[in-house]
């Protein structure tokens, strides 16, 4: 197995501060923006979070389950609560991927090795990362009665993955080898060309995610009915947004319009954040900066 030169690593750090700063920059309905705080959370701590977490999601040849207890233990002592754990589980396993792959990986091989990563996963990962998910404390998560993260685990991380796939989208990705992350990158995020503005690409991303299913955060904070009020809404805005993409006269440069300006402030005065879309759209702006250049 060949393992990462430095020029993978460096490029990959790079390529994941990029994509936290840019779903900060990007204003995405119901998340927290540099235009627009919320959540009690603002962009700033967002920023700080990514440069906490960056030195132990791309420390070399370390365990992914310790990958995402450092981060989130960085992120706590940086900004004080959780802001990226779901995006800390979702990149650990893509960086731990990068390890045993040589400069410029491509696509359907960074893929392999996460899927070999995953299959890897032991019971110390999953000890590492149930305390990592205890310590953000996130609203809701844990709670199910099999392999709660408040106990001793008895499986492997990925195996504990496996039983919350189904209600949590993070955890699919473990269970089914990032499809999601990486089939949005080639149906959504490549198809852009490398001067679209990078404020178009993000929030295409995002919608797709948020207009493809239910998101998870909503679900656990809020109930599938809203969740599903939200994804509906979701692939409306998201249609509208496009065909004012599409017509040259419509003077629209891509960044949200006020119909997506006002969606926003409605969710964030009721308290709705997608956040699972947020770190999805990270996970995947990552993976096309390592494989497109940031």
């Amino acid at each position: 197995m060949q393992a990462a030169d430095s020029t993978t690593l460096a490029r990959a750090r790079a390529a994941f501060l990029r994509a936290c700063r840019l779903d900060v920059e990007t204003a995405k309905p119901g998340n927290v923006s540099v235009e627009s705080a919320g959540h009690g959370m603002t962009s700033a701590q967002f920023i700080a979070s990514a440069d906490a977490a960056a030195n132990a999601l791309f420390r070399r040849s370390a365990a992914i389950g310790q990958r995402i207890l450092d981060a989130v233990t960085l992120t706590r002592e940086s900004v004080g609560c959780n802001t990226n754990l779901g995006i800390v589980l979702l990149v650990a396993p893509l960086a731990a991927a990068l390890d045993t792959l040589r400069d410029p990986p491509d696509a359907a091989a960074w893929r392999a090795a996460t899927e070999s990563a995953l299959s890897r996963l032991d019971i110390e990962d999953a000890r590492t990362a149930y305390r990592a998910i205890a310590l953000a404390n996130p609203g809701g998560l844990g709670d199910a009665p099999e392999q709660t993260v408040h106990g001793e685990p008895t499986v492997d991380l990925r195996a504990a993955m496996k039983l919350a796939a189904a209600r949590d989208s993070i955890a699919r990705q473990y269970a089914e080898g990032f499809c999601d992350v990486f089939d949005t990158y080639i149906t959504t995020l490549s198809k852009w060309s490398r001067e679209t503005p990078p404020a178009i690409i993000t929030l295409d991303v995002f919608l797709t995610y948020l207009g493809r299913r239910p998101d998870s955060h909503i679900v656990r904070k809020h109930g599938e009915t809203v969740a599903q009020s939200v994804t509906r809404e979701a692939q409306r805005q998201h249609a509208l947004w496009r065909a004012s993409l599409a017509d040259p006269e419509s003077g629209i440069d891509g960044t949200p319009g006020s119909g997506i300006a006002r969606w926003d402030a409605e969710l964030k005065a009721r308290g709705i954040n997608p956040g699972t879309s947020a770190d999805l759209t990270v996970a995947t702006l990552f993976v096309g900066g390592v494989l497109n250049g940031v």
